[in-house]
């Protein structure tokens, strides 16, 4: 079974941060959902969540996927916490998925790992990173890294993710249940 690392800080889009975990989980895989710091944090549109875990205590574990959740001032909480940027870099140097939805893609480029790379985001959360091939789609794979546009595609993207992990006969049977 496939564990999957969910990081969430204050004010981080809890519409994405939901659908990820909540779609993952029905397909049965291991998701710990990390806060940057102990206890309830507000999200982005105001909706408290309380983390299984900070994210301390959930960096003594490994993980076959780390997802960034986007939103602000989230992003910035998270682009500006080292040990963040050292996950990423560590948890893609190890040949595993780093996956970012929204404004989040900006984390993985400060991390460095979106140099040269395909990458979508929520439009101009990449603009002070040229380096980056930017596109217009609502999911991008470069590799084993995997980005989103934003809330509108969290759901899409969560399925993407989904059949990556557990493949194409799980994803359909989540999708299923869903009534989509």
């Amino acid at each position: 079974m496939s564990r999957v690392l969910v990081i969430f800080a204050e004010g981080s889009e809890e519409l994405e941060a939901v659908t990820l975990v909540n779609i993952l989980r029905r397909g049965g895989l291991e998701i710990t959902l990390a806060g940057l710091t102990a206890g309830p944090l507000r999200g982005s549109r105001g909706t408290q969540l309380l983390p299984d875990s900070t994210l301390d205590a959930a960096l003594a574990q490994s993980y076959d996927m780390v997802i960034l959740p986007g939103g602000m001032p989230g992003t910035t909480h998270l682009r500006n916490d080292a040990r963040v940027i050292t996950l990423v870099q560590q948890v893609a140097d190890a040949g595993n998925w780093v996956a970012a939805i929204c404004a989040a893609p900006s984390v993985l480029a400060a991390a460095g790992l979106l140099d040269g790379k395909r990458a979508t985001c929520y439009p101009g959360s990449l603009k002070e990173f040229p380096q980056v091939l930017v596109q217009e789609s609502a999911i991008e794979q470069d590799g084993k890294l995997l980005t989103s546009r934003g809330p509108g595609t969290a759901m899409d993207f969560a399925l993407f993710l989904l059949e990556l992990l557990a493949g194409q006969a799980t994803r359909r049977q989540v999708e299923s249940g869903l009534v989509r």
